[in-house]
């Protein structure tokens, strides 16, 4: 009897080792089976759309930078810029006219108002030549101002950020109430217009 319990338990003792080592390859196989999968959907989740680079390979090209101005947050907080006083004597219609105005820049980023400080000079040049070209009687109505305030708008932009060449010949269009998305300065307004 004996020697039966020893062959039993030589039995069990080779069955015992036989079950472990099937359950630890199982658990081997699973931990590597999800390793896997884990890695995978952490791979895939935190790729990163691929950008398009130019030959120097360090800055995107300007069409893309644009795209990213233009699909700015414009729930943001508006930021203006105030500009100084102009005061100008107008074009003559047989009386004098002085027109006294004072322009707010509405703009797109924060910090464009240093980059305006730095062009002031050019600025306030052209929006004086611009004011000075006008008469009374094109500044008596809402739609006058408007249209002197689109002017300036593409002017103060055509400073900021100058446009590409125009083909000869081209005639240049007349300036639109509203500015392109990716305009510098997206609107002139007025906080002070006095003709007298």
């Amino acid at each position: 009897m004996a020697e039966a319990k020893k062959a039993e338990s030589a039995e069990t003792e080779q069955a015992a080792p036989k079950k472990k080592s099937k359950l630890l390859v199982i658990i081997i196989a699973a931990v590597v089976a999800v390793a896997l999968i884990g890695g995978g959907a952490a791979f895939f989740l935190m790729k990163s759309k691929p950008t398009v680079s130019d030959e120097e390979g360090d800055e995107p090209p300007a069409k893309e930078e644009k795209a990213k101005k233009a699909k700015k947050d414009h729930t943001a907080a508006p930021v203006f810029v105030k500009l100084d006083a102009f005061t100008v004597k107008l074009t003559s219609e047989g009386q004098e006219a002085y027109l006294q105005a004072t322009p707010e820049l509405r703009v797109l980023d924060p910090h464009l108002g240093e980059e305006i400080k730095l062009y002031t000079p050019e600025i306030r040049h052209k929006v004086l030549l611009i004011l000075s070209g006008k008469k009374a009687s094109d500044l008596s109505t809402p739609q006058g101002v408007q249209k002197l305030a689109n002017e300036m708008r593409v002017t103060i932009n055509a400073i900021i950020e100058p446009p590409a060449p125009r083909k000869k010949g081209k005639e240049p269009e007349e300036p639109s109430d509203t500015a392109a998305a990716d305009d510098p300065v997206q609107a002139v307004l007025f906080t002070s217009f006095i003709v007298q």
